[in-house]
This record gives C-alpha cells, structure tokens and sequence, in this order.
C-alpha cells in the first residue's frame, strides 16, 4: 500500500536527519558554559517547590525528564521516592550524580531523549520536569511521551518558564541571533502558555490545573555584569553572543539585553499540574503516529534529606 506523502511517518522520516543534528547541536550547547552552577545560584528553589506541590512520597515511582543536574530528582529522592532522572546532555547527569552522592541519595540516572522516553508505558506515579522539557523541539511528541508513561491516576508537575515573563524575552531575544530552527521546531516559551499546554495534551486523558509564580534571582552590581556573566555560562546565551560575535553584532545584542536586565530581580514560572484519569488508547491515532515513527534510532532552597536507599536501580518498566 503506499503511504500517503503527507503522513506523519513521511514527514518524520525527512525530518530525521535535521532532528538528529538539532539534538547533537542542543547536547553540545546545554553542556557548554556552566549550567549547574546558575542551576544552584537562581533555579535550585523551583525544583523544591515542583517535588512539594505535587506532593511526592515515600515509595512511588517519580520520573524527572531533562532533569539538567538534578534540581527535582534530588528533592524527589530526598522525600523517599524511586527515582529515575532522564536528561540528554551526559555531563549534567554527571554532575547530577556526584550531588546525589555527597547528599547519599540514590537515583537512576538514563542519558535519555524526552521524545522517546525508553520507558514502558504506564510507569510512573509521577512525572516531573522543571525547565527542561520545554527545550524539547517537538512539543506533542513529548507532551504524548509524558502522558504515556504516566499511570492513570498518576500525577504530572511540568515548570516552564512564563511565556511573557523576562527569561522568555532574553530566549527570544538571543533566539534572533541563531540560525532560524526547522519549521518543525516548536518555541520552547511557547510551554509557558496554558492554551498551548491544554492543546499538547488533549486527548491524552490528562486533566490539567495552572499556577502562575516568581523566582528571585541573585543580584549584579549592574546590567553588564549580568550579561557577562550568562553569557559566559549559559548555554543558549552563549551560543546567541558567539554568533553575534562572528557577525559583529554582540554590542547591538548586548545593548537589546542590558534593557531586558536592567533592575530585573524576578524571573515569572507557569506550573502546569496534571492528573491522568485515562488509559494510552484515548491518545489520539496522529499524536501516537508521530511519537513512533519519529523516534531517532519567592522561595527558599533546603537541602535533600538523606535516606537509606538499597534497592535495583533498573528503572520501572525500563525497555531493554
């Protein structure tokens, strides 16, 4: 029989190759700079708050998806949970397990791709993700990997960045810098935006509930000392000055960035809560289609509580 030449399989077989490289591109800039430390230094609190307002306990079977170096995992881990961290970039999983050891903490860290979680479906009482899954460049793709693993019942916390607050305006700003992504490249700011998130997983048998909330962010003696020190140390805004650097425009973007920073104290979060009531057959027949054929070969920060922790680290439902 042939295929028709608009199906989601022809579509993800000649997006293929460019996804391949999009990832190995998003690796290298995620690891590049130094991400754990702006992690500890301005985001460490979120992933505190996303473990406590899902409610994680003793027991159950937390999956955190791009989990960076651990902010959620850690928390997850420390309130006596089986965890398993997932994240692409194999250098901040290494840095994610050193933390988890100086704090005695067990967690199953798997170099891992939020579009094709290799997990069996129905596997976890609860998915995390803070700041991470939004840089996934297809966001039904792994919206339905998100809902896939989730028991029903189970329970989905997702931390994105605000859609109009100030991290997504320098994202967009620096974003115009770079090379202009596939036409299959969802923004990731877009995860900021309910209307946006309710869309991603309707018909997934997920029930959806919002909050708006602020992150403090460190102070700088100036505007310029904020942009030199991300730009040094944050992956995207480091690839944003390097191409404006090669174009001589980084004192034109250095100027669009001191009035984004200048007096910014705040950084504004959309927390997405779910609920999954249904089973994996209420996926609509597209989104699934897509997810296999598409498949790649103010807060304050406490630290973990320590727990004894001697069980397998083979992750639930793990695919061989």
């Amino acid at each position: 029989m042939r295929v028709p030449a608009h199906s989601p399989i022809v579509a993800a077989l000649a997006e293929a190759p460019l996804l391949a490289e999009l990832k190995r591109r998003a690796r290298k800039t995620w690891a590049a700079g130094d991400y754990a430390e702006i992690a500890r230094r301005e985001l460490w609190p979120l992933g505190e708050h996303v473990v406590a307002r899902i409610g994680v306990g003793p027991g159950e079977d937390v999956l955190d998806v791009a989990c960076g170096t651990g902010n959620a995992a850690l928390r997850a881990a420390g309130a006596g949970a089986r965890v398993v961290a997932l994240d692409l970039t194999p250098e901040l999983l290494d840095t994610g397990r050193a933390l988890a050891a100086t704090a005695g903490l067990e967690i199953d860290w798997v170099e891992g791709d939020a579009e094709a979680l290799p997990f069996a479906d129905e596997s976890f009482d609860v998915v995390l993700s803070t700041l991470g899954v939004m840089f996934a460049p297809r966001h039904r793709v792994a919206a339905a990997e998100l809902a896939r693993v989730l028991r029903p019942g189970g329970r989905l916390a997702l931390c994105s960045w605000a859609e109009d607050g100030a991290v997504t305006r320098t994202l967009r700003v620096a974003a115009s810098y770079l090379p202009a992504p596939p036409a299959f490249v969802d923004p990731p700011w877009l995860w900021g935006s309910e209307p946006h998130v309710r869309e991603l997983f309707a018909g997934t048998g997920t029930d959806l509930g919002f909050e708006r909330g602020t992150v403090e962010l460190p102070s700088f003696d100036s505007a310029d000392d904020n942009i030199e020190y991300h730009s040094r140390r944050f992956g995207p805004l480091m690839a944003a000055r390097a191409a404006a650097e090669a174009d001589g425009r980084w004192p034109e973007l250095r100027s669009r960035l001191r009035e984004l920073h200048e007096g910014l104290r705040s950084a504004e979060y959309l927390l997405t809560l779910g609920q999954r009531r249904e089973g994996l057959a209420n996926i609509p027949a597209n989104t699934a289609a897509e997810v296999t054929a598409a498949q790649p070969g103010r807060l304050e920060s406490r630290s973990p509580a320590r727990r004894p922790a001697a069980r397998s680290r083979r992750a639930p439902g793990r695919r061989t």
